[in-house]
């Protein structure tokens, strides 16, 4: 058998139709780039045109099939609003990627309810709309790919995790009880769950030059992520590949949850 067709038959996503939130930076960017590049037809939805168009620019300049749609995902009606103008672009989605998210940690004595019920809309509300809205089309197609982004603070409590702990723990929590309700269908639910990543939306800890190298200390690899250490796993579980794999929390994060 020829190698690249074997790996072709396992991992390439052609005529596959992806939606990625949080997909014009940081993590959710590389994994848009990556589904594009395995061959997907990739949608990215966020809240800012200019990154948005940037990204898109960029894939479609690789030869990639590749379409941006600008919403708010802090509200239901802006939910609901992107994921329709996201369809309208390629068709129905078989593989969506939560990966926006909002990182709001005052400390929990001072943590009021306008920065709970923020972080719970976009981080945990707006993949289960989504969820919703999606899910069931790709069961009656016996075929999906549900890919959560998550977070360590999902699973220990360590600088402030606060609210944004709170919403990463349930969003795993959604994703084993989408994976009960609809893998039996060809679809599964799964999360990646990064450990300290240079992006935007850790600016805050990534301003304290101790604090970064610290955390890099902690990992076994010796450096903390970049956003496209996530390409590889993203493909997988997007892929025919992975069609036994679900309800799973994938650590991509150099080891520092075992170290």
């Amino acid at each position: 058998m020829n190698p690249q067709t074997y790996l072709s038959e396992m991992f390439s996503l052609d005529g596959r139709v992806a939606l990625v939130t949080g997909g014009s930076s940081g993590i959710g960017r590389a994994i848009a780039g990556a589904l594009a590049r395995a061959g997907a037809s990739v949608v990215v939805a966020a809240r800012k045109e200019a990154e948005l168009a940037a990204t898109v620019d960029e894939l479609t300049a690789e030869g990639g099939r590749a379409a941006w749609v600008s919403g708010d995902l802090s509200t239901r009606e802006g939910v609901r609003t992107a994921a329709e103008a996201a369809v309208a672009v390629f068709g129905e989605p078989d593989i969506l990627v939560n990966s926006a998210g909002i990182n709001l940690r005052p400390p929990l004595g001072e943590l009021g309810e306008d920065v709970w019920d923020t972080t719970m809309a976009v981080n945990l509300e707006a993949p289960f709309l989504l969820g919703q809205r999606f899910g069931p089309g790709m069961a009656g197609r016996g075929f999906g790919r549900i890919i959560h982004i998550t977070s360590q603070q999902a699973h220990r409590a360590f600088v402030q995790s606060g609210a944004y702990g709170v919403s990463k723990g349930a969003l795993e929590s959604l994703a084993r009880s989408q994976a009960e309700a609809w893998s039996s269908y060809g679809v599964t639910c799964n999360t990646l769950v990064p450990g300290f990543v240079m992006t935007p939306l850790n600016e805050r800890l990534a301003s304290d030059p101790e604090k970064v190298a610290a955390l890099a200390a902690r990992t076994m690899v010796g450096r903390n992520g970049l956003a496209e250490d996530f390409a590889g796993a993203a493909v997988f579980l997007a892929s025919g590949a992975s069609a036994y794999i679900t309800g799973q929390a994938l650590f991509v994060d150099g080891g520092l949850s075992v170290h």
